[in-house]
């Protein structure tokens, strides 16, 4: 349904022979939006958004308006607005928990006795199966293809679900598994920049904008697509045609000047911007890069800077539409007609940025001059953590005697049926990994240079170490072939591994037994190194405390010098075939060796080759067979893939919210708990919860896979919910990993059982924390586990974006506190907690960002306390979730009685 328009704003845009409609920006202010010509062009797609949707109703002339008043306000004015991205991205960990989902709402329609093909994708949706694969084997030409079988085997039952999923829902494409990266393949092939939709007769024109159920999703704006990463339950009611509630946001510009010096890669230049922003705050607010040095940047530099949004905070880094672009999308071979369209839209709309263009506003700046950014690592456990890398070696050294508490000269040890020692700070993971770098070719002939030259002068990877190489796409394949470097990487065994998310999300595989008991045996403070994004605490191995951030080539040059504890700047990295010492400086290729290889080897014919036939998959994809009709036949044998409880006994009017009265505390965190602390992630133990009911369902311990591959089935998931190795819980402070008290009892047990036994007597939950609890990935599960292990709300000093909201979507309310946080309070877990004016959602007394009050009472002493909270369930249409027990009861209710939503009929229409 075409917008009200009440700017008259929609025009013609003839690019060659082909007309196409849009809704002109310049027009908007000619017709009384004064100013909006200096507007960040982040801003002016969310304007656009608005003005294309303009419906009197969620779309309004004063939303509008409120976009225009930016100019004066800079993002300081709360309003809210609703987004309807053009698309929705998935990966196979998030996606898989989605679809079950979609087909969980279709069982519940027919219960419901309404039309279960109403619950189907409205927008396009991708989903792009890439985190499933792991490192099993690696070092030889054999290790791709043993790790695609073995990928297989242990995730049929959910390949057979997704290709049940890509036939029954329209609009819902699968990328089958070993294609790539889902950020590249979206960079790659699946993002257009300038979207088009036909509507009647008429070809409509409008911004690519994209939500993703990855927090990397960011990657894609630096194809200056606005995009961010939201958990699965908001990408689901954005797939049923649902807008994003969202707050005008706050601009912050970066202004990049000067070029990057001899020696330095665009991971540095990545790790040095994500510091800084850090450092700045810009949590909740978008990022937009301007300058001169943009036009010295590549596209591939700038979906660097991109990807890494959640690390720095923002919603998203944006890089405008610019010379670069269009060369990027022509490189890749995208269609000719688009490119034409992309440039001319640009232009038309504003959007379009070079060494001529005037600076937008922003509500604030700062600046990097490139020229200062020099070779970094970020570790050993945050991404933020940028260390030089002159200062890295001495700076582990502090970290080990202070952060890991180990004696500087502890020795080293023997490693059973080897002829090699470990000790303290030896690298035994080096893994060029991740969408961060994979998708830039200047580093990964960088690396493979590194392997060149390193392969001459006779130099091996430490034996400890595990290499692998898991490109982003298959075209990285094509290029390091094409120069002749996948064989120097071979020759160090950086042999290709998988196409996939692999040691950056945990998926690193186990070490060589004995390396991992020697390890364990004698609590060494073994590192990691890799050229990913997130070294969280726990994340990459369960056998490796520290986690460095780094490029490709020096993954490589680590692999090499095998520890973290050498000055890789000033110490020999190894010896020569004469044993003479061998520098870093003696393997570390020139940017213009980098850039020769990459003019010649690096080709437009490779990136059509490869997405000819992006949908089709290899002879694995291609055997499986799809079985089941409108509705999913739930195999109730399966470990992987069940239908989840949220929807058992659903009728037409939700049932009314109570206030939280004489509820227990399952847990008290501090500060920073990251979704992979909350959340199901990495390896299932066999001692947990969740490895107990595997076991108990005929599993054997070889065969657990990863919590992220049984991602769709429930049971599993809420007992591995707060079950993370490093996770502290302060009713525990003694006890590492998921444990708590369960009172009165005292008795000390999992989390999970904790929570089990308060269901049974019909104690409702609450959760305590400090600063930025749910920081990380948009991990759905962080807020599905919490929801169904009984938690009525949370109550934390402040939040990440995407959890918070998440919490909201599963009817779990957010809490923040106004004053001081729980630390003053001296709780120690044994308290009862009453929250009252919750239940004034049900007659409309509840309105956003409420204050209210938390009681306290501690039976131990008879103390009572009373402290106010905020209510951070943000807007009306959060409100509407809440009241209704969450996003997808509120959706599915719409859909059964009204026929659709009236958003979902807009959407159709189009």
């Amino acid at each position: 349904m075409p917008s009200n328009d009440s700017l008259k704003t929609r025009q013609d845009l003839t690019v060659g022979r082909k007309k196409y409609a849009y809704y002109s920006l310049p027009a908007a202010e000619e017709a009384g939006l004064a100013g909006i010509s200096r507007l960040p062009r982040s801003m002016k797609v969310l304007l656009e958004n608005l003005l294309r949707n303009e419906d009197g109703v969620s779309v309004t002339e004063d939303d509008l308006k409120a976009v225009a008043a930016w100019i004066e306000n800079k993002g300081s004015v709360e309003h809210e607005i609703a987004f309807r991205p053009a698309r929705v991205l998935m990966q196979d960990f998030t996606g898989v928990p989605a679809v079950v989902d979609l087909a969980a709402m279709r069982d519940a329609m027919t219960a419901l006795g309404a039309d279960a093909s109403k619950i189907n994708p409205l927008n396009p949706v991708d989903l792009v199966i890439d985190h499933s694969v792991m490192v099993d084997n690696f070092g030889t030409s054999k290790a791709f293809g043993q790790n695609v079988e073995r990928e297989y085997e242990r995730n049929i039952e959910r390949y057979n679900f997704l290709r049940w999923g890509s036939s029954a829902f329209a609009n819902f494409r699968v990328v089958p598994p070993g294609t790539g990266i889902c950020h590249q393949v979206n960079l790659e092939n699946l993002a257009q920049t300038v979207w088009t939709l036909e509507e009647g007769k008429k070809t409509v024109a409008y911004p690519d904008t994209v939500v993703g159920t990855d927090s990397h999703t960011t990657m894609i704006n630096g194809l200056a697509v606005l995009g961010w990463g939201v958990g699965g339950i908001e990408a689901e009611a954005a797939m049923l045609g649902q807008p994003i509630p969202m707050l005008i946001p706050e601009v912050i510009g970066f202004k990049l000047t000067g070029r990057l010096p001899e020696g330095a890669t665009a991971t540095d230049l990545v790790l040095t911007v994500t510091q800084m922003l850090r450092k700045k705050g810009v949590v909740g607010k978008f990022v937009e890069f301007f300058g001169d040095a943009l036009t010295g940047l590549t596209l591939e530099d700038q979906a660097t800077i991109a990807n890494m949004a959640p690390e720095y905070g923002a919603t998203c880094g944006f890089f405008p539409v610019s010379q670069a672009t269009i060369d990027f999308l022509t490189a890749t071979g995208r269609d000719k007609a688009r490119v034409a369209l992309v440039e001319a839209y640009a232009k038309a709309q504003g959007l379009w940025i070079d060494e001529n263009s005037e600076d937008p506003i922003f509500t604030d700046t700062l600046e990097l001059d490139l020229a200062s950014v020099v070779p970094s690592l970020a570790g050993p456990k945050r991404p933020q953590d940028r260390v030089e890398l002159t200062t890295a070696a001495p700076e582990f050294e502090g970290h080990l005697t202070g952060t890991f508490g180990r004696p500087s000269d502890a020795p080293r040890y023997d490693v059973e049926g080897e002829k090699f020692t470990v000790g303290d700070g030896d690298v035994v993971i080096a893994a060029i990994t991740s969408c961060t770098n994979t998708s830039n070719p200047s580093v990964l002939i960088a690396a493979g240079l590194v392997a060149r030259k390193a392969n001459a002068l006779g130099l091996k990877a430490k034996p400890w170490v595990k290499t692998s190489l898991a490109p982003g796409s298959q075209v990285v394949t094509d290029y390091l072939n094409d120069a002749g470097l996948s064989k120097d990487l071979d020759a160090l065994g950086f042999n290709l591994v998988g196409y996939g998310c692999t040691t950056c999300i945990g998926n690193s595989g186990p070490l060589a037994p004995s390396i991992s008991k020697s390890i364990n045996d004698n609590a060494i403070v073994a590192t990691s190194v890799l050229s990913g994004n997130r070294n969280f605490e726990g994340r990459v191995n369960p056998d490796v405390q520290a986690n460095y951030l780094a490029s490709p080539p020096l993954v490589v040059a680590y692999a090499i010098a095998g520890s973290m504890r050498i000055d890789i700047t000033k110490d020999p990295i190894g010896q020569d075939k004469k044993g003479k010492d061998v520098f870093l400086k003696d393997i570390w290729p020139t940017s213009q060796e980098v850039a020769d290889i990459q003019r010649k080897s690096v080709t437009p014919a490779m990136f059509a080759k490869r997405y000819k036939d992006v949908f089709k998959g290899d002879k694995h994809w291609q055997a499986i067979k799809i079985e089941g009709g409108q509705t999913y036949d739930w195999d109730a044998e399966s470990t992987y893939v069940q239908n989840p409880p949220y929807f058992e006994g659903l009728s037409m009017d939700p049932a009314p919210v109570t206030d939280i009265v004489e509820g227990r505390v399952l847990a008290i965190f501090g500060d920073s708990i990251t979704t992979d602390h909350i959340s199901p992630a990495g390896s299932i133990k066999s001692s947990s919860p969740a490895g107990a009911f595997l076991i108990n369902h005929g599993v054997d311990p070889l065969d657990f896979n990863g919590y992220g591959a049984r991602r769709g089935n429930h049971q599993v998931m809420m007992r591995g919910t707060f079950a993370n190795i490093r996770i502290r819980n302060k009713i525990t402070p003694d006890i590492e990993g998921g444990v708590t008290k369960h009172f009165p009892s005292g008795d000390t047990m999992s989390i999970y059982d904790a929570a089990m036994r308060y269901q049974s007597e019909g104690r409702p939950l609450v959760v305590f924390a400090g600063k930025e609890y749910g920081t990380g990935s948009s991990r759905d599960w962080a807020a599905k586990g919490t929801k169904l292990l009984g938690v009525r709300a949370v109550i934390a000093e402040s939040y990440e974006r995407i959890h918070r909201s998440n919490l909201v979507g599963m009817g779990v309310v957010p809490l923040q506190f106004k004053a001081d946080g729980w630390q003053k309070l001296g709780l120690t877990g044994e308290e009862i907690v009453t929250v009252r004016g919750l239940s004034d959602v049900n007659i409309g007394k509840l309105k956003p960002r409420q204050d209210l009050w938390v009681e306290l009472f501690r039976p131990s002493d008879g103390k009572m306390a009373r402290f106010p909270v905020r209510c951070r369930i943000d807007n009306q249409t959060e409100l509407d979730y809440f009241r209704a027990g969450g996003v997808m009861p509120y959706v599915l209710r719409n859909l059964a009685g009204g026929g659709a939503t009236p958003e979902a009929e807009t959407i159709a229409a189009e």
